[in-house]
């Protein structure tokens, strides 16, 4: 199917975001001017070396670090992987919401040695909520923040993280280029050997010119003043369909707490009953509306969601969720499309259901 991307109605930004304008311009003209290896030490390396460096002094300002302190990586997979390694043989808790990037890992390289490893989201992908982050006496503290960037303020000092994961493709930057926050003096152990690259924390030749997208990216998050954007208009446009859908959807009920300060302000989650979240996401696909059943990492397997499946214990439940995440770009128009079509959708579905209302 071809999409007109001037009538689709795109709301998974919380699985990726479209690059933004300044993003695509700042990654060609680093493709002809900063192309060399930014490890070389003739003058066009510098050049690639300095651009490099200005990203990691604006995202460490963005989130209360310092420089040092954050290293390049290939997306958030691999920055929680790389924690999650760096305590092979030790105790690991996680939360049962996390991403399975994280909850893979664990169940792989965990142990019984101390120190202990805690890796907790502060804000769930799939729902949207914020979680409490433990209390790590006993050892150390990760926080998977890919959702959270550019979306509300964030010091992961004053959170008390030694650990933080980041992703470029979230914030309307390219694939395929994230950052680790690694808190000075914290235990650490390289995923990727064989370089001399993040002072020997992260070997490979550096993608100049994905993190020149991530740097723009950054920039255009702290000069639009989307905290404020986020937190107004975006929510509006979530809690305007939230409320939609529960007075004109029956069997709609919402797996988000959209309370202010407990979710993400961009994020909704809703569960549909006796109406399967797929077929629902097929049949908005096939009038250009665009959403997700869940995690974007997890397409293709019928299990139910293990964050519903966590929160709710319901496997119906599970089955019957859509998850709508917004962007800046949206509008309330995007939401009235939804909902000229959503309730009709649901209705085919439920009135064929052996399963009743």
């Amino acid at each position: 199917m071809c999409y007109n991307l001037y009538k689709m109605v795109y709301l998974d930004y919380a699985a990726t975001t479209p690059l933004l304008p300044e993003v695509i311009k700042a990654m060609h003209e680093a493709e002809l001017k900063y192309f060399a290896n930014a490890s070389a030490l003739h003058t066009p390396g510098h050049l690639s070396h300095n651009l490099i460096e200005g990203c990691r002094e604006i995202l460490a300002e963005m989130v209360g670090a310092d420089p040092s302190e954050i290293i390049f990586t290939s997306g958030a997979t691999e920055s929680n992987n790389t924690v999650i390694r760096t305590f092979e043989g030790h105790e690991i808790e996680t939360s049962p919401l996390e991403h399975h990037s994280i909850i893979e890992a664990a169940r792989v390289y965990k142990g019984a040695k101390k120190p202990k490893l805690y890796s907790y989201m502060l804000a769930n992908n799939e729902i949207g909520d914020f979680l409490d982050l433990p209390d790590k006496k006993d050892g150390f503290l990760h926080s998977d923040l890919t959702q959270i960037l550019g979306k509300i303020p964030v010091n992961v000092k004053k959170l008390g993280l030694d650990y933080a994961t980041f992703s470029a493709h979230k914030i309307g930057g390219p694939v395929g280029v994230g950052a680790l926050y690694v808190r000075e003096g914290v235990p650490f152990k390289p995923l990727l050997i064989g370089g001399l690259q993040e002072k020997k924390r992260r070997g490979g030749t550096y993608n100049t010119v994905g993190i020149s997208g991530f740097r723009r990216a950054l920039e255009s998050v702290k000069n639009k003043g989307n905290f404020k954007k986020y937190d107004k208009e975006v929510r509006n446009l979530r809690d305007t369909l939230a409320q939609r859908i529960l007075k004109e959807i029956p069997g709609s009920s919402l797996n988000t707490n959209i309370e202010k300060g407990k979710s993400l302000p961009n994020i909704l989650n809703a569960s549909f009953k006796a109406a399967e979240g797929e077929s629902i996401q097929l049949y908005l696909d096939a009038e250009g509306i665009i959403v997700s059943t869940g995690s974007a990492c997890a397409a293709g397997d019928i299990r139910p969601s293990h964050v519903l499946m966590a929160k709710t214990g319901d496997a119906e439940v599970a089955h019957s969720s859509i998850r709508f995440s917004f962007g800046l770009e949206n509008t309330m128009e995007d939401v009235d499309k939804v909902m000229e079509v959503l309730p009709g959708i649901v209705d085919r579905l439920q009135k064929v259901s052996t399963i009743g209302l």
